[in-house]
């Protein structure tokens, strides 16, 4: 992979992350499209260092509240900064649990399978409409309804299957509120990417070499940028738009997807 095709890819993915479209799926549509011949393992390891820009850009923009929930903790009390940090710990489980046990299954699909992408953003779409129909409550998130969002972002590990559409869908499944719906999905991430790194760091399968490590560099130097721009006002369009318009997208660009996939074996 190229510099340009490294910025171009992390654009997209600072512009995607937040909205419930699917980063890595765009990720892997665009890859495709760019003739990226990254092995399996490579191309993930692309994506976990973009996702890991996002999740910096993240904390920029929710700044106050990690803030605010850190403080909160260090009151050493059964406060609503506490329980929130537990929820977060409960929804991660279900994501760890999967990266640690089938890491090399997962890997498997990030190698430009633009056929399965494109069904998994049918099932997103699926998933969107069928949110969208909910109706708007002022529940917050529960340990229990934590647990099973957690269940759903660790299925959106999946290229195709948007992490915030399927987190956020199964919340406002669940009769969550759509605003505390989407700050959760955006908070439940950070930990879970930072985590990522960490374990790959340790292990010493984060590495970088030559020209991959200017490539990766400048990708998630685009993400990053990209997405401090996106998240400052597409979190407002995910918590008022139509779930609906997202289901659209996601429909279209999935049947383009697989006809794209059938066309190019």
């Amino acid at each position: 992979m190229d510099i340009l095709d490294a910025i171009i890819l992390g654009i997209v993915q600072g512009l995607t992350e937040f909205l419930p479209v699917s980063s890595s799926g765009h990720l892997e549509l665009g890859k495709a499209i760019l003739g990226d011949n990254s092995v399996p393992e490579e191309s993930l390891l692309f994506t976990v260092v973009l996702h890991f820009a996002t999740a910096l850009s993240t904390i920029v923009v929710f700044r106050r509240d990690i803030g605010e929930i850190i403080r909160g903790l260090f009151q050493f009390s059964w406060n609503e900064e506490s329980q929130f940090s537990s929820k977060i710990i409960v929804s991660m489980i279900p994501a760890v649990l999967v990266g640690l046990f089938f890491e090399e299954q997962l890997e498997a699909f990030f190698g430009g399978n633009v056929m399965f992408v494109g069904f998994m953003l049918l099932i997103t779409a699926v998933l969107l409409y069928f949110a969208d129909k909910a109706k708007d409550t002022d529940k917050k998130v529960g340990f229990g309804s934590a647990f099973v969002i957690g269940i759903s972002q660790a299925i959106a590990m999946l290229p195709g299957i948007s992490r915030s559409g399927a987190t956020i869908s199964t919340s406002v499944l669940l009769g969550v509120d759509k605003s505390k719906s989407a700050r959760f999905s955006f908070l439940m991430v950070v930990p879970l990417i930072f985590g990522k790194i960490a374990k790959d760091l340790l292990g010493g399968e984060l590495t970088f070499n030559g020209e991959n490590n200017m490539a990766m560099v400048a990708g998630f130097l685009a993400a990053f940028v990209a997405g401090l721009a996106a998240c400052t006002w597409m979190i407002q369009l995910v918590r008022k738009s139509k779930l609906s318009y997202f289901a659209i997208y996601c429909l279209i660009v999935g049947l383009i997807a697989i006809i794209f996939g059938l066309a190019n074996p």
